[in-house]
């Protein structure tokens, strides 16, 4: 029996749903949105972030903490865009990397391929993916 209604759309991949995820996540850290920023991670996320502490950030509230300073510095003229992502999933952990233009103008002017270097680890709960890990970092220019 054929049905004239036309096919919904393929159903997502977790890889496609990962990447939504993360570019949802990186356009609220560029717009300063600290709830959608937090909407995708574990409790007990650990981030590895440019600034210190040298043993991360432990937990969704230390996490949160840290993100007012850096939404103060792209007020002042930072930028924060992905560049390039790529996904790699399996049945329930999947990571991503990613580089992102992260710097101020003047940061570009002089080093205009200044990249920040991401690496995000997910798991998935309940059906639903989760970042549990964030790593991020510049290469050394010394």
């Amino acid at each position: 029996m054929s049905s004239d209604r036309p096919a919904g759309p393929p159903a997502m991949t977790d890889e496609t749903a990962i990447a939504t995820l993360i570019s949802r996540w990186a356009d609220a850290v560029h717009a300063g949105d600290l709830d959608t920023v937090l909407a995708d991670h574990a409790p007990d996320i650990v981030m590895y972030d440019v600034p210190l502490p040298e043993e991360g950030v432990r937990g969704l509230e230390a996490y949160r903490e840290s993100w007012p300073p850096f939404f103060d510095w792209q007020r002042s003229g930072g930028s924060f865009e992905i560049t390039e992502l790529d996904v790699t999933a399996g049945d329930d952990v999947a990571f991503a990397r990613a580089l992102l233009r992260c710097g101020t103008s003047e940061e570009f002017e002089e080093y205009p391929e200044h990249r920040l270097r991401l690496t995000i680890g997910l798991r998935k709960v309940d059906g639903r993916w989760v970042v549990t890990h964030e790593h991020h970092s510049f290469p050394d220019r010394t």
